[in-house]
């Protein structure tokens, strides 16, 4: 599997065929240089995991120019068909969906979920986790945006995720010591990918926090450069 992290929660991931981008916040973000629809081309899926502005990005341009199914909760997926978004894939917490060449299962995430249309908040249902799992893949889990809880343990033992892709930056998610904590009493991560840090001035800027808190499992831990993919 290749993984490629564009800053903030967004990501690419390929293999088997399938290309998918998750929380495809790009032309938006002050950390991406490029063109979104460049990044995303040949994507078969988009994932969300949430409908805050931050991670539904350029999903609508994604899936109208490619095609891509669009995967998430009911909500969002009702919310962006009326973007032109056509392939839906709806499901919700404790469900899984089938992607063709891979299924993705909702998880609890500890967060909200909405977006601004004309001045006001639209509900978009609640925020997931996504476990992603691909035939003879590693088994990836994109917690979302999300603080540390107890029933990741229930997670863990239930879809035993491989690749975890950890919110680190603190304020709107789980700081450096909840999030070393989740990934070292929950989970036995292979590889553990930190985001939602560096983008805005209000979240930690760095990883160094997250990787002190790890202590002897520091080695786990990808830091992923910008656009850069590398296997896992």
């Amino acid at each position: 599997m290749q993984i490629t992290w564009f800053g903030h929660s967004a990501f690419r991931l390929e293999f088997s065929g399938s290309v998918i981008m998750i929380d495809p916040f790009l032309s938006g973000s002050p950390v991406f240089s490029g063109d979104a629809l460049q990044a995303a081309e040949g994507c078969t899926h988009v994932l969300l995991t949430h409908g805050h502005d931050d991670h539904i990005g350029d999903t609508a341009a994604i899936c109208r120019e490619t095609g891509a199914q669009l995967v998430s909760n009911p909500e969002i997926c009702g919310h962006l068909h009326g973007q032109g978004v056509q392939n839906v894939n709806p499901g919700n917490m404790g469900g899984t969906v089938d992607c063709g060449g891979f299924t993705v299962s909702f998880t609890q995430a500890l967060h909200s979920s909405s977006s601004n249309v004309d001045g006001r908040p639209l509900y978009l249902g609640n925020p997931m986790g996504l476990i992603i799992r691909g035939e003879g893949q590693p088994v990836v889990y994109a917690m979302g945006d999300t603080d540390v809880f107890g029933d990741m343990a229930l997670i863990n033992e239930f879809h035993r995720p491989e690749v975890g892709l950890v919110p680190i930056g603190d304020r709107f998610t789980m700081g450096a010591r909840g999030a070393a904590l989740a990934c070292r009493r929950f989970f036995d991560f292979r590889a553990i990918v930190p985001c939602h840090f560096g983008t805005f001035p209000m979240i930690d800027q760095t990883a160094e926090k997250f990787l002190s808190e790890m202590g002897d499992d520091a080695s786990k831990v990808v830091l992923a450069q910008h656009g850069k993919p590398f296997e896992v």
